[in-house]
């Protein structure tokens, strides 16, 4: 199966909502559970892994690493540090999407309230059915099982197709919005898919699909009983016939790269359009001047993948090629964040630098001194007597990166989704629930939208407030796997604080201020 070139599919994590609308939360003090919680936070996350023996056994793990059991007497804890007998329950899919969830030794149901939970039901009530709030990352690829295809926006056919054999582009990216306890699907141009196939621009009881899991994958039933499937050559996202889902009907959700286009300081895009040499020599922007940004979870380090599956690699001479098919230390480059401009340094601690040809080579000991790019002039001076040499620099090395595939932000942090919020012009950077922004490209800055049109700054008491009239400069940099840094025009970087305020003061880049987008 591919899987976004390096990824597997994601593993499920989400939020259990209890008849009383109360999230299934793991306490820290004594591994107790309870269903108290009121919204989607780190307590409230659940991850589900399958049993390697049986795929119809499931094992649900807290944020503390913990696993959920129950005793024969219907007791339930959460202390086990790897799963055991107790520790092994089935999932019983309900019509309405919900769950019920049964121990599989004592085949008795899980349910309650507050903190009088227990698994000793014989039948399933109301009381032991919950329902699923994905906590991943709304913005995914979309990778259907059966034809192993990944989920575009067609632009001529204005549909969903599903015939892709990597997700390349902005058009691959697909965004799942949780509203009521179902989901909508998103496309890059904020266009909501209807169960006939159609794309419209709100939302309304044809967009809103109830999620369901077979065997670790994903089916979306519509509000007829229907599942979303691929249909005919193109792949054609719409509800089928069926009423159970098939293998047809399952769905994985796979990670969303960031993918970036390179301008050289010739003014002309990086490309492969010429072979295996990466070189800066075209004036428009394909599938070819595109690029994956693959971040190492260890190194930090980054490598670059183009349409075509291959890495950047250092060759001899210095050069960069597309060349390499799995991932070594030459296909790993440290990224210099210069504001507006980023330069590139090979394994060979050498920078990247654009050559007159357009040829990419890592030959440069500092960012500015490449050979080809020094410019040598004799300048008369007043006063001088003789002519004076000078020598400039050139910026061979630098390298305006622009992110094509997140026209539409969304932002998650240590505690939470950024959202308005409700009563004044700052953010919130602690919600359970979030909002959609768009992000705006300005010559190496971004610009960040609100819905209401207005745009985000930093005020002088270091609050990040959304109702500018005027947009401000924001620059992104991409430091850790699937997070970035989000440094203001001051120099400082966004952080959630503690009272769950968006503020631009931070110095340095930690926890607090790195954004899952």
């Amino acid at each position: 199966m591919p899987t976004n070139g390096i990824s597997k599919a994601l593993k499920l994590q989400f939020g259990l909502i209890n008849h009383q609308s109360r999230y299934l939360t793991a306490e820290t003090f004594g591994f107790k559970v309870n269903a108290s919680g009121s919204s989607l936070k780190k307590k409230q996350i659940w991850t589900l892994e399958q049993d390697e023996q049986d795929s119809q056994v499931v094992f649900l793990r807290s944020h503390l690493g913990r696993y959920l059991a129950s005793d024969k007497d219907g007791k339930v804890s959460c202390g086990a540090e790897s799963p055991t007998g107790d520790c092994r329950f089935l999932i019983v899919a309900q019509s309405d999407g919900r769950w019920a969830l049964q121990s599989e030794p004592h085949l008795r149901y899980f349910g309650g309230s507050a903190d009088y939970l227990s698994c000793f039901a014989q039948v399933i009530g109301e009381s032991e059915l919950w329902a699923m709030h994905l906590a991943l990352h709304p913005q995914a690829s979309l990778l259907s099982v059966a034809r192993k295809r990944y989920a575009h926006l067609s632009r001529p056919d204005s549909e969903i197709s599903v015939d892709s054999n990597i997700p390349w582009g902005v058009d691959s990216l697909v965004t799942l919005l949780y509203q009521d306890g179902k989901y909508c699907l998103k496309t890059c141009d904020s266009r909501f898919l209807c169960s006939d196939g159609k794309l419209v621009k709100e939302s309304n009881p044809k967009t809103s699909f109830t999620l369901e899991l077979k065997s670790g994958k994903l089916a979306f039933k519509d509000s007829d009983g229907k599942y979303l499937t691929p249909m005919g050559p193109t792949g054609t996202l719409r509800s089928g016939r069926c009423s159970k889902p098939g293998k047809d009907e399952l769905f994985d959700l796979e990670e969303s790269h960031p993918q970036v286009v390179f301008q050289a300081a010739n003014n002309r895009f990086v490309s492969t359009r010429q072979g295996v040499s990466i070189s800066a020599n075209q004036d428009v922007e394909t599938d070819m001047e595109t690029f994956q940004m693959e971040i190492d979870k260890e190194t930090k380090k980054c490598m670059f993948r183009t349409n075509g599956g291959n890495y950047w690699t250092l060759v001899s001479h210095g050069e960069i090629q597309s060349t390499a098919t799995e991932i070594e230390a030459n296909t790993m480059f440290d990224i210099q964040w210069l504001d507006r401009r980023v330069a590139l340094k090979a394994s060979n601690g050498k920078f990247v630098c654009t050559k007159k040809n357009g040829q990419l080579a890592a030959v440069s000991d500092s960012v500015g001194e490449c050979v080809e790019s020094i410019n040598i002039s004799l300048v008369l001076c007043p006063w001088a007597p003789n002519p004076i040499l000078v020598v400039i620099a050139g910026e061979d090395e630098q390298f305006l990166m622009k992110l094509i595939n997140r026209p539409i932000l969304i932002l998650h942090g240590e505690n939470g989704f950024v959202c308005h919020h409700k009563s004044s012009n700052t953010l919130d950077a602690n919600r359970s629930v979030y909002d959609i922004f768009a992000l705006l490209f300005s010559d190496g800055a971004y610009h960040i939208k609100s819905g209401s049109g207005k745009f985000w700054y930093v005020s002088s008491s270091g609050l990040v407030c959304s109702d500018g009239d005027k947009p401000e400069d924001f620059f992104l940099e991409f430091l850790e796997h699937g997070r970035i840094g989000i440094k203001s025009k001051s120099g400082k970087y966004l952080r959630g604080d503690q009272g769950g305020t968006l503020k631009g003061d931070a110095n340095n880049v930690d926890v607090s201020s790195l954004w899952e987008y």
